[in-house]
């Protein structure tokens, strides 16, 4: 294939922007995340037990681990590799809907496992897939956009359980799974059999041309990993169990539901706002900024227990949860532009310790009150303390690049 021939023209670029949005919003919105504005209904139910859906919430985030380690199978044919993980995402979620009080345990947790393994491998498939293809289009800068699919599925998710929380959960599941299954079809009609590969090389080279600086110190290195673990630890309480604080206050799920949508809506919001506001900012300030708020959201239910202020919670968090997200791993990226997989694989092993530490803590504290706080207080009110100590360590150590050197 000649150089004219490899370029196409940008207004070849939308269905791949649609095909990585839609394929997040499937995996993010629906594998990761719709087990949490379910959990409380379930609960309803008499199907699954608060301490049974920590257990669950952590074989998802266990698989979700598992994936990221072996997503690179996939890395000669990343589409492939997407559209298997998208079909996986369909079939574990409408399997979730044949849970019943007396089915074996291990079903739930081996189905959250699985959905957890089959996200993580479209979400690396998807940002691999989409963003060589867009920068085939000469339209890289349209890549940030897909990643708004990931709160667009959460609050498509929690729209649909929050108009349909009086029907059972094993219901909503196969809505959900039917859903998926919409959206994994819908990426492989739009996406096209053109693979980026070829591009591959040309995209490390340069970047590696674009390296002037020396890599960060190892003691640099650590900190980050540190600050993105407490940031994987800080949010994923909040973002499991959220809508089951809202049924404690207020058990109509017309009215406790409606904090998960505000959860994706957030989300979804502030990721487009820092793609079209502030692209060249300084990654590690958006990040420090991002944390910082985080931790008004996980402090704030620790204080005012009202349903306005979880639906608050709900906006703050969502609404810094896929910035830090994007804001860590490009700094990652900034850091070592030479090499960055060893650090992106200790920043992601760390997020993902974080998510696991997260339930499971709720779950060795167990039930009783100590100093006014449960379980789900004490894990908010250690969650908020770490947020702002790296959020202050983020914020005063911010290195600018250096001269003549963009941030990624």
């Amino acid at each position: 294939m000649t150089r004219t021939a490899a370029v196409e023209p940008r207004s070849a670029a939308w269905p791949i922007v649609a095909s990585g949005l839609v394929a997040l919003a499937v995996a993010m919105g629906i594998g990761r995340f719709a087990f949490t504005p379910l959990l409380p209904l379930m609960v309803r139910d008499g199907t699954l037990s608060p301490a049974a859906g920590a257990e669950w919430a952590a074989a998802n985030y266990v698989g979700y681990f598992l994936g990221a380690l072996t997503a690179a199978w996939f890395a000669g044919d990343p589409r492939r590799g997407l559209l298997l993980s998208l079909l996986g995402v369909a079939l574990t979620t409408l399997a979730m809907g044949a849970i019943g009080t007396g089915t074996v345990p291990l079903l739930g947790l081996g189905l959250r496992a699985a959905a957890g393994v089959f996200s993580a491998w479209a979400l690396v498939c998807a940002s691999g897939w989409c963003l060589a293809e867009l920068a085939r289009r000469q339209s890289g800068q349209a890549g940030a956009w897909i990643y708004t699919g990931v709160g667009l599925g959460i609050a498509l998710a929690g729209l649909l359980t929050w108009l349909g929380g009086r029907q059972s959960g094993r219901g909503l599941w196969l809505e959900l799974g039917a859903l998926a299954g919409v959206g994994a079809l819908f990426v492989w009609a739009q996406s096209p059999l053109a693979s980026a590969g070829a591009d591959t090389r040309t995209a490390r080279l340069t970047e590696r041309a674009a390296a002037s600086a020396a890599p960060p110190s190892r003691g640099r290195q650590l900190s980050l990993v540190v600050c993105y673990g407490t940031f994987g630890f800080g949010y994923i309480v909040p973002a499991t169990f959220l809508p089951s604080m809202a049924r404690a206050l207020a058990p109509d799920p017309l009215v406790f539901g409606l904090t998960w949508p505000l959860f994706g809506l957030a989300a979804a919001l502030s990721v487009a706002a820092v793609a079209r506001f502030a692209p060249g900012g300084s990654r590690q300030r958006i990040w420090a900024l991002a944390q910082g708020v985080m931790a008004l959201g996980t402090a704030l239910p620790l204080v005012v227990q009202t349903l306005p202020a979880i639906a608050l919670s709900a906006v703050l968090v969502g609404g810094t949860f896929m910035v830090a997200t994007m804001a860590g791993l490009q700094l990652a990226r900034e850091a070592r532009p030479d090499n960055p997989t060893p650090l992106l694989a200790r920043m992601t092993a760390a997020f993902a310790a974080g998510q696991i530490a997260g339930p499971l803590l709720v779950r060795a504290i167990g039930p009783g009150r100590w100093g006014g706080w449960d379980a789900l207080g004490w894990t908010g009110a250690v969650a908020t303390l770490l947020l702002v100590l790296t959020a202050l360590w983020l914020w005063r150590s911010d290195r600018p690049a250096p001269e003549g050197r963009a941030p990624a």
